[in-house]
């Protein structure tokens, strides 16, 4: 049977794949860090508390003291390309959509701040995808990250009256694929190194204490990708966690606490890296990367390396290449 002439065009049928990290301001600038924090802080999956206690925190005492100390930590290391966050995972796009050909639609969004997660999906439904396989860019599952991304994921498609198929990239935290292309990436780093570090350490973003104990895997995940990783390294390997925020307990050790600590027990050469995180960030080249060698240097340690990411290195997109194909298995043939 023909379409009537005045039928409007149909769109081929696509397959879609949505690259979704955490997010980052526009500019390194105190109003845009406020808009950023205040979208970022005032979702629940992020602060469990009762809405009632927190905005008046929030909204009274954090979005009037920390843009301005955040948006200096940015101005660290803003480059040319904007955030180096949205500028890796927008090459991670390019390149995937490289590896896979024209048949696949690649785009990538931020859980908070631009481009967002719904422009993402309405562009892609546009260009007649009706299959999307959303990417959230964690290793390791966490409330406050991947199933954030899932909400704004399932609150876009909720807003479409003819619906895609969704599938979801699962947590990836002890896939061969990504611990082989840890280790391969990171003994490529060390080898390239001047000196033979005393000690490798893994530093995770931390969560606060009481998310473990509400049940979330985010703890027991970083820990069987360190444990994995560092079999397969063959390195004495730490974990730490980083970025605590408020007075709540967090997860132990902390990395600030632990870097401080090595010098005194003979650990003066340390390599560190941060293989939760799936691009290069704020949390890794200013925290990490400036603060913590600061720290690490002033209680006596005398060589300190930030290793990358795995960024949109030839490992780093081998890893996501593969991962991408084996989803994809069920819907596109040329997987």
């Amino acid at each position: 049977m023909t379409r009537p002439d005045n039928h409007p065009p149909i769109p081929k049928p696509r397959i879609g794949v949505l690259l979704i990290n955490l997010g980052t301001p526009d500019a390194p600038e105190p109003n845009a860090v406020r808009r950023y924090l205040a979208e970022f802080l005032s979702d629940p999956r992020v602060i469990e508390i009762p809405r009632w206690a927190w905005k008046p925190i929030l909204h009274g005492i954090i979005l009037r003291t920390r843009p301005k100390k955040s948006a200096h930590a940015y101005s660290q290391v803003w480059s040319e390309e904007g955030s180096p966050l949205a500028a890796i995972t927008a090459r991670q796009a390019a390149k995937l959509q490289a590896r896979l050909g024209d048949e696949v639609t690649v785009d990538w969004a931020m859980r908070y701040g631009n481009p967002g997660i719904e422009g993402a999906i309405a562009r892609m439904i546009d260009a007649g995808v009706t299959r999307i396989l959303t990417s959230p860019l964690y290793p390791q599952y966490s409330a406050a990250t991947t199933a954030s991304a899932m909400d704004a994921t399932f609150a876009a498609i909720a807003a479409q009256r003819w619906q895609p198929a969704l599938g979801t990239l699962p947590p990836y935290f002890d896939d061969p694929l990504y611990i082989g292309a840890l280790k391969s990436d990171l003994e490529r780093q060390i080898a390239e190194l001047d000196f033979t570090p005393d000690r490798l350490l893994l530093s995770f973003h931390g969560m606060p204490q009481r998310t473990l104990e509400l049940g979330d895997p985010y703890h027991c995940h970083c820990r069987k990708t360190a444990r994995l990783l560092g079999e397969a390294i063959g390195l004495d390997v730490d974990v730490a966690f980083q970025s605590r925020f408020g007075r709540a307990k967090w997860l132990e050790p902390a990395t600030d606490v632990t870097l401080a600590a090595y010098p005194q027990q003979g650990v003066k050469r340390i390599a560190i890296a941060a293989p939760g995180f799936s691009a290069d960030c704020l949390e890794t080249l200013e925290e990490l990367g400036i603060r913590e060698r600061e720290n690490f240097l002033t209680a006596g340690g005398t060589h300190f390396a930030r290793l990358d990411c795995l960024n949109d290195g030839d490992q780093g997109m081998a890893m996501l290449e593969g991962l991408i194909r084996r989803e994809l298995a069920g819907w596109w043939p040329s997987s």
